[in-house]
């Protein structure tokens, strides 16, 4: 294999990339913004390439200066990562109209699995258990309300183009439907330039489950486990474990089946995860589909020993990805922390500035990816991502104690950080039973910080 990949992103996931190519023997290109001329994915790239001012619609979102960047320093392939453009169709199709490999999905694939009521049906028709809900754009306030009370309340208004929480609204009785409906058709336009909304049932205590998958985009798919990620904040996920406490082996096996049908059904190519809602009576209901990476990516590779990024890499040039359901089997278990420059004692405020000191654990079984160091200028423009803490052990009970272990070796001064914030939930005794939900949160409260 010999090429050359521009990556098109920053921070941690960025030098990620950069070391699966390096074991590939692959050429890197990284791009950065002005902010950005410090951080290490810069430093161990091939060649870096400033592609423009801090502020994201001039460097990392912007498309021209990208491909520009890769026709001048002669990459032939683009690794978006995930956030800014990962899960772009537009971008991935001029790349491939450039002559340009685009390391994940097939333009249509993002398109149509993006546009959260054709991914439904999709699913539906592949037998999928799909949550009960409109299967087309709700248009007006009449036909949402008609919808609602045939599936009861409550529901929930979403953005077809959605994601992160956004365009969203939870309406407990149709008084509430007039505003709700509105408001998720407004925020929708504003974050999505597309205001199509559908209804569903509203699920009050789910846990959120997902599985990985590779796909060669042949016709061959297989699923490597599942990811428990309930433990969120504004539906964004802070902690991410594998296998999830709450599936059982008979359940874990039609989750699978149930997640492979779903690709195979529109021929996925490269790494994608399937989302689900998992409600309290071992029901899984598919939510949507990630055409790109994951953050929490590390955790399936700490319990089945692969490289998903290898194998992306891999799938994109044409290559078939190495390992079958006959040859990995999962080992043990992973958790997965993130740890944000925020201000777990300030609504989590993001809180950029300088690390004075920076220390990280180690051991066995233990792994960090951070673009983070001692005297690093953390920017104000981008997320507040410092580093993923990511651990593995023989059984639950060992990564949780190796995780506190870990937590409490992890040294970051300079700024606030939600390292303090995760040490408390490894001893929260709803967490370590394993007994929470999306809502954990809600019930959770900070003790005030010992230093």
């Amino acid at each position: 294999m010999s090429h050359k990949i521009l990556i098109a992103n920053r921070g941690e996931i960025a030098l990620r990339v950069i070391r699966a190519c390096k074991e590939l023997g692959l050429q890197t290109v990284a791009v950065y913004s002005q902010a950005d001329v410090d951080c290490l994915h810069v430093r161990f790239a091939d060649e870096a390439v400033c592609i423009g001012p801090p502020a994201p619609s001039e460097s990392y979102l912007n498309v021209p200066r990208i491909i520009s960047t890769a026709e001048i320093t002669n990459a032939d392939a683009v690794h978006p990562g995930y956030g800014f453009l990962a899960e772009n169709a537009k971008f991935a199709e001029i790349c491939e109209s450039s002559g340009i490999t685009f390391i994940g999905p097939t333009p249509e694939m993002i398109s149509k699995m993006g546009d959260k009521i054709y991914a439904k049906t999709t699913m539906k028709n592949a037998g999928v258990p799909v949550i009960p809900g409109s299967d087309e754009e709700v248009s007006s306030e009449g036909e949402a309300k008609e919808l609602a009370e045939a599936i009861g309340f409550p529901v929930i208004i979403k953005a077809a183009a959605g994601g992160g929480g956004r365009g969203m609204r939870i309406v407990r009785a149709s008084s509430e439907i007039p505003k709700a409906f509105l408001s998720a058709k407004t925020e929708a336009q504003a974050g999505f330039s597309d205001p199509t909304v559908y209804i569903e049932r509203y699920f009050e205590s789910p846990r959120h489950v997902e599985v990985q998958l590779l796909g060669n985009g042949k016709g061959k798919v297989i699923a490597l486990g599942e990811r428990d990620c309930s433990i969120q904040r504004k539906h964004q996920k802070l902690i991410e474990e594998s296998p999830s406490p709450a599936v059982t082996p008979d359940i874990r096996k039609k989750m699978m089946e149930a997640a492979i049908a779903g690709a195979e059904a529109v021929n996925y190519r490269s790494a994608g995860t399937v989302e689900f809602l998992f409600d309290e009576n071992g029901q899984f209901y598919f939510m949507e589909m990630n055409t790109r990476i994951q953050v929490e990516h590390p955790v399936t590779e700490m319990v089945f020993n692969i490289d998903l990024i290898k194998e992306q890499i891999r799938v994109a040039f044409g290559d078939d990805f190495k390992h079958t359901h006959a040859n990995i089997e999962p080992i043990g278990h992973a958790i997965e922390c993130r740890i944000n420059a925020e201000d777990p004692f300030k609504g989590f405020r993001p809180m950029p500035g300088e690390i004075s000191s920076f220390h990280t654990p180690g051991g066995l079984g233990v792994r960090v990816d951070t673009h983070a160091y001692s005297g690093y200028q953390i920017p104000p423009y981008y997320d507040s991502l410092l580093a993923k803490l990511i651990v593995h052990g023989f059984d639950r009970e060992e990564a949780l104690e190796r995780m506190k272990r870990a937590l409490e070796e992890f040294v970051i001064e300079g700024i606030p950080t939600t390292i303090s914030f995760h040490e408390q939930v490894m001893k929260d005794d709803r967490f370590v039973r394993g007994e929470f939900n999306t809502h954990f949160l809600d019930h959770f409260k900070m003790e005030p910080s010992s230093e």
